[in-house]
C-alpha cells in the first residue's frame, strides 16, 4: 500500500458538481442495493441507460433513464416497480448521474 486510499481521487471527476446520497428502498436492486452510498455527478449529461437521481413532480427518485423516440421513461431495475412515464405536464428535473454505488456491509 502506497498511502491512504482516497475515493474522491478515483470516483470524482467534477468536485464542484458531485454529491453523495444514501439509498433508501430497493427499486434499483440488484444494481444498487438499499443502504448504498451513491456518488452523483451533476455535471454529466444523462444518457439513455444512465442511473439518475431525479425529481418527478416534487418527488425524489433513483431510476434508470430510458430515452426512445422523444419519450422519457424512468425505469426501476427491480421488476416489482412500474416505470414512471414522463408525459403531459409532468415536471422532471435530473439532479445528476450516478457514477458509483458503494455497498456498505456493517
Amino acid at each position: 500500500m502506497e498511502g491512504p486510499l482516497d475515493l474522491n481521487t478515483h470516483l470524482v471527476r467534477h468536485p464542484a458538481a458531485t454529491f453523495y446520497l444514501r439509498v433508501a428502498g430497493d427499486s434499483m436492486s440488484p444494481a444498487v442495493q438499499p443502504g448504498a452510498l451513491l456518488v452523483v455527478d451533476h455535471a454529466l449529461e444523462p444518457a439513455d441507460g444512465s442511473i439518475v437521481v431525479a425529481v418527478v413532480d416534487a418527488e425524489l427518485t433513483l431510476k434508470r433513464l430510458r430515452l426512445s423516440g422523444g419519450r422519457v421513461l424512468l425505469a426501476a431495475d427491480n421488476g416489482g416497480y412500474p416505470p414512471i412515464r414522463i408525459a403531459g405536464d409532468a415536471r422532471l428535473e435530473i439532479w445528476g448521474v450516478v457514477v458509483a454505488a458503494i455497498n456498505i456491509f456493517v
